[in-house]
């Protein structure tokens, strides 16, 4: 007999770990059909949250919670108690979890709520708020397996800063969230936890790597997410879910303390990831950049740039927004036009100015980025993973395998072509024709809309802003309906292998098009460099919009 490979054990031995953190009187006694695609109502019918929890998780976001304890109509521990249940029923239908530390945070809640008591005052602005983190961030005490079975059993010995710095502003953290193996591919399956679903609709994708933390998300299982993208991680799952994710610049918060299967360093010398939120509102993003930034990350990080909130940018007085349609390395398709379209024509509407931004470097991007992927071959992964005789997954399988790894002269290379590239990108902030400074600009998140398990195409669309390191967010527009499964591609030839597979997305000879129908569209903002508050302030405005219909400035 063939023994059997390590890893099989460690993935039974983590999953039922995982279950047991689970207590029994949250199990669901019915769990939903297989046949039902939308688990989103499944805590409404539970049975295992009462009224009062089940306000507490969906008629609030983090800036109202956060100010229903201090006006004292809820306590922390009410509050983290019901999201520590509504994770558990979303471990349950969308396996979006990995590490579970409920009984934890109740305590901390309850200590939290002695505290306020006791002085009067809260800790800071996310005072009894609870945090869900990606499943990259150390927690001491917990693992940063990252789904791979040989990264178990090494618990974390202190906290990512990071979440010493949520937990120092009065955040409770209470689970750590499910990713793809590797955290280089665009669905959230590995080995040791298996793959996340979305809520919204099972046979689509949750995205990646984030993707458990967007999949939480949007069951209402956690109001206030961290993830980090270094291709489109926060971006993308937040599309997944019709959330709000945001992608700062990579020097704007803390990343110190994460496992991400690559060599300490590497991150300095290839394209460096980004921490950011995920969450229900724009105004949660909000919270969570301004609480960190004023925090002084840079004093505990040398690797953070100075920058309180209030010097983090602003728009104008008469704002300018830009559009940028297509990449020209990956056509939209039709529904992701008429949402884009639709979204500047609301905005023109109701007075506010966009221009049309012919951004002809804006192709070279993601064959650049691309260049940085794996600059050490995949080597350090791959020996990971051989440590417990792990496979690829399938998806991974036919797109990764070990390589050399670049050399230094070639390293020099590209770096000097993103050094280029940045400066050559640098035009699209003047409107050629006035002079004026383009405040903001909006694109699409993908060159489709939210696709079927492991058929997310490209990432021309997010790769290339962490190339050019420009914050940018997802906003949800509208969902998706009946009327927009109608439109036909031209007849022009592909633009490129990716343009290829992308149109496949939309040929009813390779997909029933009515997989889209429970899904939401979305648009990208993107600001320049380091200006966090500025696309805040461009994404409110925008939203704002589009809602009343009348061009009014957000709050600044």
């Amino acid at each position: 007999m063939v023994a059997e490979a390590p890893w099989r054990a460690i993935a039974r031995r983590k999953q039922a770990e995982r279950q047991s953190k689970i207590p029994s009187a949250w199990l669901l006694q019915t769990p939903p059909s297989p046949s039902t695609l939308d688990v989103r109502a499944v805590p409404r019918t539970s049975g295992i949250l009462n009224s009062s929890e089940l306000s507490i998780t969906e008629d609030h976001d983090a800036t109202s919670l956060a100010d229903a304890i201090r006006s004292r109509t809820f306590t922390a521990e009410a509050i983290i108690t019901a999201f520590c249940k509504r994770a558990a029923i979303a471990q349950q239908v969308c396996n979006c979890l990995t590490e579970i530390f409920f009984d934890q945070a109740i305590e901390r809640a309850k200590f939290l709520d002695k505290e306020y008591e006791r002085t009067g005052k809260t800790l800071g602005p996310l005072h009894g708020v609870p945090v869900s983190l990606k499943d990259s961030f150390d927690v001491s005490g917990y693992d940063s397996s990252i789904g791979i079975a040989s990264l178990t059993g090494k618990p974390a010995t202190k906290n990512a800063l990071l979440v010493d710095i949520l937990l120092e502003q009065g955040a409770v953290v209470y689970c750590k969230t499910n990713i793809p193996q590797t955290l280089m591919a665009l669905d959230s399956d590995n080995n040791v936890f298996g793959r996340v679903l979305n809520p919204r609709n099972k046979l689509a994708t949750a995205g990646g790597s984030s993707g458990g933390e967007g999949a939480l998300v949007a069951m209402r299982g956690s109001v206030l997410g961290v993830g980090t993208d270094v291709g489109g991680s926060i971006r993308i799952p937040a599309m997944c879910g019709g959330l709000y994710g945001i992608k700062p610049s990579a020097q704007r918060i803390p990343y110190v303390g994460q496992q991400n299967g690559t060599r300490k360093g590497a991150s300095k010398i290839g394209l460096p990831a980004s921490a950011g939120p995920i969450a229900v509102s724009l105004r949660d993003c909000e919270l969570f950049l301004n609480t960190v930034s004023n925090a002084k990350p840079w004093e505990r990080d040398p690797s953070v740039a100075y920058g309180l909130w209030s010097e983090q940018g602003s728009i104008q007085r008469k704002p300018l927004l830009g559009v940028i349609r297509e990449d020209g390395v990956i056509t939209p398709l039709p529904p992701i036009s008429k949402v884009l379209d639709e979204t500047v024509q609301g905005l023109r509407k109701s007075g506010l100015e966009v221009v049309e931004i012919d951004a002809p470097a804006f192709k070279k991007c993601q064959s650049l980025a691309n260049k940085f992927f794996g600059i050490d071959g995949g080597n350090h992964m791959f020996d990971l993973l051989e440590a417990t005789q792990e496979p690829l997954t399938a998806w991974l399988s036919t797109r990764l395998r070990r390589g050399k790894p670049i050399s230094l002269d070639r390293l020099v290379e590209i770096h000097a072509q993103k050094v280029e590239l940045e400066t050559e990108m640098l035009k699209i902030w003047k409107d050629p024709k006035t002079g004026r400074q383009i405040d903001a600009f909006i694109c699409p998140v993908a060159p489709h809309p939210v696709p079927p398990i492991d058929r997310w195409n490209g990432v021309s669309y997010t790769s290339s802003f962490v190339l050019l390191d420009y914050p940018a967010g997802t906003l949800p527009i509208r969902d998706f309906k009946e009327e927009d499964l109608k439109g036909e591609l031209s007849d022009s030839k592909p633009l490129g292998s990716w343009d290829k597979i992308n149109r496949e997305l939309w040929d009813e000879r390779t997909i029933d098009r009515k997989v889209y129908l429970d899904t939401r569209l979305s648009v990208q903002v993107a600001a320049p460099k380091l200006q966090e508050r500025r696309l805040y302030q461009a994404m409110s405005l925008i939203e704002s919009t589009l809602r009343t219909g009348l061009v009014g400035r957000p709050k600044l």
